[in-house]
């Protein structure tokens, strides 16, 4: 089984001779220009070198080795987990009697498989491992990466009410745009209905936030309170209830415009019903005096 690609491999160890060349020249030089200030130039030329070199060396073996460390950290959670169970195993096997340690391990296994809220979140837990490997394949698979091969840095997960949320660093090469066209492959290789994509950082592109959808929260049934305050034994009305659905027109009272008695035709009396079809109210007016226009220039 390849652990580390060769594209992988031959790429680091080109960085890690860059990164040594650079790093002993330039803390080489650093280092004699200062010792020129207190020893002879030659001297100092040879204190620089016995600093840029060592110092060189030591950026070359963190570059050379980088693949081996991003492999170490995709596996972090499941070794610091078995050496967690392995050791606790052995320290109870050591100091306990065999049906202590068996009565020990049943209850630590039992009781969370017992107790459902416990199990779902033992499971969710375990999702979240899961689903950083399958993301490690993608990424190594179908998803185009730069020229020299390094894949996204994924970070950590946490389980959701749908699924689980997974933060990711992307490296050169790759962007949000590339990964929205591919959501559908990244769904099925995590084994997830649905996967969306967003940036976690308003400053930053490059750091993004995976939301893998795995079921739906929202279409299971809530019961309700109102049906236990319904009395059953009420009688039931034979005609259903008259609700009134709008206004009725013929019921409103229409305000009726006494106009001038000049400006009104002799002999024309008001229309017996108004507009709506309703009877027009007893107008106080018309008990009253015509007004005289006179009065009004």
């Amino acid at each position: 089984m390849t652990v580390i690609e060769a594209k992988v491999h031959r790429s680091s160890a080109r960085n890690a001779r860059m990164a040594f060349i650079l790093t002993a020249v330039i803390v080489g030089v650093l280092s004699a220009v200062v010792a020129a200030a207190y020893w002879h130039p030659i001297v100092a030329l040879f204190v620089g070198a016995l600093i840029g070199v060592p110092t060189g060396g030591l950026v070359w073996l963190l570059v050379r080795i980088w693949p081996v460390i991003r492999l170490l950290w995709w596996w972090t959670p499941e070794t610091l987990l078995s050496a967690g169970l392995l050791t606790g195993w052995v320290q109870l096997a050591n100091h306990t009697p065999t049906v202590v340690t068996l009565i020990v391990v049943a209850l630590v296994v039992g009781v969370p498989a017992a107790i459902g809220p416990v199990r779902r979140q033992v499971k969710a837990w375990g999702w979240c491992l899961v689903v950083r490997h399958r993301l490690r394949v993608c990424f190594s698979q179908f998803i185009i990466a730069n020229q020299s091969g390094s894949l996204p840095l994924i970070l950590w997960a946490r389980p959701t009410p749908v699924g689980e949320r997974v933060w990711v660093y992307l490296r050169p090469g790759l962007s949000a745009k590339d990964l929205e066209s591919r959501l559908d492959k990244i769904a099925v290789t995590c084994h997830a209905s649905t996967v969306l994509i967003e940036r976690a950082g308003e400053s930053n592109a490059a750091y993004l936030r995976f939301d893998i959808k795995r079921r739906e929260v929202l279409n299971a049934r809530v019961g309700s309170p109102l049906v236990d305050a319904i009395d059953r034994n009420a009688p039931v009305s034979a005609s259903p209830l008259t609700v009134p659905t709008a206004l009725d027109l013929p019921d409103v009272d229409a305000p009726t415009i006494t106009l001038p008695t000049q400006g009104r035709a002799a002999g024309k009396k008001p229309p017996a019903t108004t507009a709506n079809g309703s009877k027009p109210a007893a107008s106080s007016a018309s008990s009253l005096p015509d007004d005289d226009t006179s009065d009004w220039i």
